[in-house]
């Protein structure tokens, strides 16, 4: 009976450790399935159809702010013009009342009603010819073309940079582009022209580049992401620097260091450098570092749904109160955030880390080898190791509370995946992104995309650093 015992109470234990064992497995495999992009650092675009709910934040949108336009917004309508193209009258032939002719009848008013509507499409042909002349010496001189007139019969800049604009700006598909362009234009090119007009604006851009590389390394605050793309056939990662007047895209085999040196900035970078907290960024040692509070909101938000984690809504709390404290310095003209509120804000969040570990106690335990945390340890030692960059917005006005400038410069790129696909080669993807980030650019400092594309097929491209910004 005692061996028997004994037997049965080795079973229970073993049951019950493989119980234990398989809840822990169970809760964490529910909180990998409750994760979403509003409590983790997952991209909007992995919620699928199942789009998380939005109720509260809608029924509190609702209570602040009414539909259509804002008190103190200014309106936009379609006005008249004082000097129209073309004015079309209407006269009157016979009087509405008694039937007599009106020809010779006085004005007496006349009410003016514009319509504003596109002139027929066509191309229009210019005919380039260069003379050959006989000089009295005997020889024969020919005149030179312009740089754009390159074959018997070619596309000029205008319409190249159409191309562009619609295979780079607006994200249609090379099929579909030359479809529009055939239907609006009367222009059947091919989509390999296409194809080729997008690689010959790029290659027109070099000098381009090296302006917005120099210029982002040498900006005071500059925005960095990253983001999977396929590439012929395999996966590639563009990487993206920005900052509200500048943009570069450049693709990458490697999403690591390798690939952030490949592209030119932040190796070069001395200001603080924004980003995500991806752990390649942190190897640049003499660049000052900010992690972007909108990820972090959206971690503790998961968090703070876990039993026993109080703490990760008070540092939520606190994190929205830095960026207000912030904004409202900034609005000032201040460079910093005044001391006493510094000192007030930082002393919430050695309280809060303090209050997160004693929820979180290191486990104990003989196994060798690393220990695995769960994912509220985890945040905890990452918001406790970088504190300063968590908060560098209290001490430098000029840096942003989130990466958002880089989310939405990027956000075209992966637009541009989800209409047309993968880029079937890397020199393909390289050329695109190399337009987009002369595109972007051009829209960061008002310019109209159409004529910087213009510009740079007339052998000129716009250059940031001769537009006086």
């Amino acid at each position: 009976m005692r061996a028997a015992n004994a037997t049965l109470a080795a079973v229970n234990a073993e049951q019950a450790r493989l119980i234990a064992t398989l809840q822990a497995r169970v809760a964490e495999l529910e909180r990998r399935l409750g994760n979403d992009s509003s409590n983790s650092s997952k991209p909007p675009s992995s919620d699928g159809l199942r789009k998380p709910s939005r109720v509260e934040r809608r029924a509190a949108e609702r209570a602040t702010r009414r539909p259509g336009k804002q008190p103190g917004a200014p309106g936009a309508h379609l006005a008249q013009v004082a000097q129209p193209d073309q004015v079309v009258e209407h006269v009157p032939d016979r009087c509405g009342g008694c039937g007599a002719d009106l020809a010779d009848a006085p004005i007496v008013g006349v009410q003016a009603r514009q319509v504003f509507d596109l002139p027929p499409l066509r191309l229009g042909v210019a005919e380039h010819r260069a003379e050959r002349r006989r000089c009295a010496c005997g020889t024969t001189t020919a005149g030179s073309f312009p740089a754009h007139v390159r074959a018997a019969a070619c596309y000029g800049p205008g319409v190249r940079a159409l191309v562009c604009y619609l295979c780079v700006h607006q994200h249609l598909p090379v099929d579909r582009a030359a479809q529009l362009l055939a239907d609006v234009l009367g222009a059947p090119v091919a989509t390999g022209t296409l194809a080729a007009v997008v690689g010959e604006g790029a290659a027109g851009l070099a000098g381009f580049v090296e302006v917005v590389r120099e210029r982002l390394a040498a900006a005071p605050v500059a925005h960095f992401d990253e983001t999977g793309a396929r590439v012929a056939g395999r996966l590639h990662w563009v990487h993206s620097a920005s900052t509200s007047l500048l943009s570069l895209f450049t693709v990458h085999a490697k999403r690591g260091k390798q690939a952030m040196d490949a592209a030119g900035v932040l190796a070069d970078f001395c200001g603080v450098a924004v980003h995500d907290g991806w752990a390649p960024y942190w190897r640049y040692e003499h660049v000052a570092h900010a992690l972007c509070g909108a990820h972090l909101l959206r971690e503790l938000e998961g968090v703070a749904g876990e039993p026993g984690q109080g703490w990760a809504a008070g540092m939520a709390e606190l994190l929205v109160d830095v960026k207000l404290v912030a904004d409202q310095a900034r609005a000032a003209g201040g460079a910093r955030v005044d001391d006493d509120a510094r000192a007030r804000l930082r002393g919430r969040y050695q309280r809060l880390l303090g209050d997160g570990q004693a929820a979180n106690p290191p486990p104990r335990t003989a196994r060798r080898g690393r220990l695995r945390r769960s994912p509220a340890a985890n945040l905890l030692a990452r918001l406790d190791r970088h504190c300063n960059e968590v908060l560098r917005s209290l001490d430098d006005c000029r840096v942003p509370f989130d990466n958002n400038q880089a989310e939405r410069d990027l956000r075209m790129v992966k637009l541009q995946q989800k209409i047309s696909g993968c880029w079937r080669t890397l020199d393909g993807a390289a050329a695109f992104l190399t337009l987009r980030s002369y595109v972007s650019t051009a829209r960061k400092h008002k310019m109209n995309p159409l004529a910087a594309l213009r510009q740079l097929f007339e052998g000129h491209p716009w250059l940031p650093a001769t537009a006086g910004s």
